[in-house]
């Protein structure tokens, strides 16, 4: 059994143990995707700086602290000229709420594309829908409580 899976098994905390940090996704538009996460989503900016020698950015965003919370880093390289294509590998980042419905209509009237509105999943289970947030990543929300 190596390092992670015998930490794993062994009920390994956030301060004693391996886990998970953050998810890195590359934005074409640094200040749009930071308005989507934080605006729509309620994420707040947890941290951003400039790397000048490497021409890029980085913000992590988030619900709490990264002391206890995984996260979200947005890299935005400052030479790139088209938006990215996503990868047909990609999924998607997954988010709970309260109320999905409301979150919806809310992100809807502010002009968040939402290509699967929500409602049960098809083969039965959660209410789920998914959102776009400006560079064309999923984010699945997911109805919790």
């Amino acid at each position: 059994m190596n390092d992670v899976s015998a930490a794993a098994a062994a009920g390994a905390t956030a301060t004693t143990g391996p886990r998970f940090l953050h998810t890195m996704l590359r934005v074409f538009d640094l200040d749009a995707s930071l308005a989507f996460y934080t605006d729509h989503l309620g994420m707040k900016l947890l941290r951003k700086k400039d790397y000048p020698t490497g021409e890029f950015t980085l913000a992590f965003v988030g619900y709490g602290d990264e002391s206890d919370q995984t996260v979200l880093e947005l890299t935005h390289n400052w030479g790139q000229k088209e938006p990215y294509t996503i990868g047909n590998a990609f999924g998607h980042i997954a988010i709970g709420v309260a109320d999905i419905y409301g979150v919806c209509d809310r992100l809807a009237k502010a002009g968040v594309k939402i290509p699967r509105p929500p409602g049960p999943m098809k083969h039965g289970g959660s209410v789920i829908a998914f959102v776009e947030d400006p560079d064309g990543y999923k984010i699945e929300l997911i109805q919790k409580g």
